[in-house]
């Protein structure tokens, strides 16, 4: 049986080390105002109600799947979508993107079509792509090149999601996701392709997929800010979940308790758990199962949130509801997991 850990990402640990980060917080100080933190995000002030947020995160190993294709145009979006949806969590409208590139030769060609994928990224989120770095360092890399994001974000005191108002009975609404996105692609190499260890070749089409197996897992990344906006413009959003890395272990960080009950993953996700015999458990642990952000939100908002968003041509529908219990519930074809 894979996991996560034995592919070589051991969350456990990984999350004890970050709780030995707590030192960072000596920096504040060098702020004046009062720095606000919400469950994933930390905001600090620009003036007395007007905020900012900034966040950084990278594509990890996916790009490696770009190199096993020799397909690059679109892997600048999921480097995009990983800061903007993090910037969103916060309620905060992301106001500026820029991108570290680290390569090991700098290819006029390869550049080119990485900054495609930039471009449609920024254009989606509707946020200019202000500036960037580009550091040849071959020494350094297993795969031709690396790229991270950074974004900027703006957003008032007042429409601050700070996850303090959430309470049982509370509706969880689920956007769907474009498949993988671009979390798990160490589990997902080494369960899949031969190149790692896995079962099949890099252009196999197993059963019930639509695209060869390489081009399945570079779909890019799912940009939310549009339709969230418009969202919480309108309704009151007590919470807010980009489902990445840790999966639904992320609604720990909310200090409640979940019970999810709607679950279409696409079919790429049965692929992993039944070639890599991986566990329901891990399964949830580690991949967004067809729903790539979620919003917590009052049960009688819910019918016009998803009329919103089915005018913004958002696949969206209630996924789960806050319980009074600290635990996630994962309730999936007729099995109850407790993560």
């Amino acid at each position: 049986m894979k996991t996560y850990a034995k592919a070589g990402v051991n969350r456990k640990l990984r999350e004890k080390a970050k709780r030995e980060l707590k030192d960072f917080e000596l920096t504040y100080k060098f702020r004046k105002g009062k720095i606000i933190k919400t469950p994933f995000n930390i905001l600090y002030p620009l003036s007395e109600n007007h905020y900012q947020v900034k966040v950084c995160d990278g594509v990890g190993t996916k790009v490696l799947l770009a190199d096993l294709s020799n397909k690059h145009n679109t892997i600048g979006i999921d480097a995009v979508a990983m800061v903007v949806n993090d910037c969103i969590r916060c309620g905060a409208r992301p106001t500026a993107i820029t991108d570290m590139i680290d390569i090991k030769k700098s290819e006029p060609k390869l550049l080119k079509e990485i900054q495609k994928g930039l471009i449609l990224g920024a254009k989606e989120a509707n946020c200019p792509l202000v500036g960037g770095e580009i550091a040849d360092v071959p020494e350094l890399l297993n795969a031709t090149y690396h790229i991270n994001c950074d974004c900027v974000g703006e957003v008032t005191k007042l429409n601050i999601i700070t996850g303090q108002k959430i309470k049982p009975g509370n509706i969880v609404i689920g956007f769907r996701s474009s498949g993988i996105h671009s979390n798990g692609l160490t589990l997902v190499r080494k369960v899949l392709f031969k190149n790692w260890g896995g079962q099949y070749n890099t252009f196999d089409k197993p059963k019930g997929l639509k695209k060869p197996l390489v081009y399945e897992c570079l779909r890019p990344t799912k940009i939310y800010v549009k339709p969230f906006l418009k969202v919480a413009k309108r309704f009151k959003i007590f919470g807010a979940v980009n489902i990445t890395g840790d999966a639904y272990l992320k609604f720990k960080k909310l200090n409640f308790g979940f019970e999810f009950f709607n679950f279409k993953p696409q079919p790429i996700f049965k692929l992993i758990e039944e070639t890599g015999r991986v566990s329901f458990r891990e399964m949830f642990s580690v991949f967004n199962m067809g729903w790539g952000f979620a919003i917590i939100v009052k049960k009688e908002d819910v019918n016009d949130i998803l009329d919103l968003l089915k005018k913004e041509k958002l696949v969206a529908e209630v996924i789960g509801k806050v319980i009074k219990e600290k635990k996630i519930i994962i309730n999936f074809q007729n099995k109850k997991i407790i993560l």
